[in-house]
C-alpha cells in the first residue's frame, strides 16, 4: 500500500484495531477535535451513520472501530483530493463493506442520500465565519477552517433532513458560537440533549464544545462534567489518554 501513496502523503497509525489513515500535511491532518467527537458520538447496533465534511475519513474510521456493531458508515466530502485519500484509507483497512465515501457538497446531502436515511450524523465543521481568524493561504486548510463552502446553518439544515425521527446529531465546535449553535439546533428540531465543554487546562477558558441533539426530541439538556486536556506541566490527563487509547502511566510510555 505504501507504493500507492502520492507525493506529499504519509501513512499514520490510528492506534485502534490496527487501522491506518492516509494524510497529507500539506493539505489538512485530523486533530484532537475529531478524536474527541468519535468518543462522544454513539452508534448502536444496526444503525447507519453519516459524517458530513469527512475530510480524509477520520470520523468514519474511528467510529467503525469504536462501534463495530453499526450497520454502515458514510462520509461526505466536497474536496476530491481528500475524498480520494479517504477511499484509499478505507481500502487499506479492508472496510469497503462497512464504509463508503461520497464526493459532494454538504448543502446537497439530502439530495445525495435521501431524506431520513440515517440514524446518526456527525460533523466537525469549519469553525470560523468568513474572514474571522487568520486566513490560511493553503486553500484546503482554509476550506476546512472557514465557512466558505458551507455555513453552520447549512450543516444543521441538511443534518435535520437526512436524519430519521429521533435520530442523533453529534458536533464538535467552538464555545464562542455556542448561543448560535443551540438556537440553530432547536430551530431545525435537533433538540440539544447533551453538551460537554473541553478545557486545555483546568484554569483556562474552554476551547471546544461537544454537543448531541435528537431530531424531534423533547427539550432537556444535560451538561456533562468538563473534559480537561492537560495537567500542569503539559502532560495529558488520564481521561484524555484513555480517549486516545493510551491509558498507560506516563513513566511506562516514556520507557518504551
Amino acid at each position: 500500500m505504501m507504493n500507492n501513496l502520492k507525493p506529499g502523503e504519509r501513512l499514520d497509525d490510528l492506534q485502534i484495531n490496527g487501522y491506518r489513515i492516509i494524510q497529507s500535511p500539506g493539505r489538512f491532518c485530523f486533530g484532537m477535535d475529531a478524536v474527541l467527537l468519535s468518543a462522544f458520538a454513539k452508534i448502536k447496533r444496526g444503525e447507519k451513520a453519516l459524517d458530513l465534511g469527512t475530510g480524509t475519513g477520520i470520523l468514519p474510521l474511528l467510529l467503525e472501530a469504536k462501534n463495530p456493531e453499526g450497520q454502515s458508515f458514510a462520509g461526505l466530502e466536497i474536496q476530491e483530493e481528500s475524498a480520494d485519500m479517504a477511499r484509499r484509507s478505507v481500502c487499506l483497512n479492508h472496510l469497503e463493506q462497512k464504509i463508503s465515501i461520497v464526493t459532494g457538497d454538504i448543502k446537497e446531502a439530502s439530495a445525495l442520500f435521501g431524506a431520513a436515511s440515517f440514524h446518526v450524523v456527525t460533523v466537525n465543521p469549519p469553525y470560523m465565519i468568513g474572514q474571522h481568524g487568520l486566513k490560511n493561504e493553503n486553500y484546503a486548510k482554509y476550506v476546512a477552517r472557514h465557512e466558505v463552502l458551507c455555513t453552520l446553518e447549512d450543516v444543521l439544515r441538511q443534518s435535520a433532513l437526512v436524519l430519521k425521527e429521533k435520530g442523533r446529531f453529534y458536533m464538535v465546535h467552538r464555545p464562542f458560537r455556542l448561543t448560535e449553535i443551540l438556537a440553530g439546533m432547536s430551530r431545525y428540531h435537533l433538540e440539544p440533549k447533551r453538551m460537554r465543554l473541553v478545557y486545555p487546562y483546568r484554569d483556562k477558558e474552554p476551547n471546544m464544545v461537544l454537543v448531541e441533539g435528537v431530531k424531534g426530541g423533547r427539550p432537556r439538556l444535560t451538561v456533562e462534567p468538563p473534559l480537561i486536556v492537560y495537567k500542569k506541566g503539559g502532560t495529558y490527563t488520564e481521561e484524555l489518554l484513555k480517549l486516545y487509547g493510551l491509558d498507560e502511566p506516563d513513566e511506562e510510555r516514556a520507557g518504551k
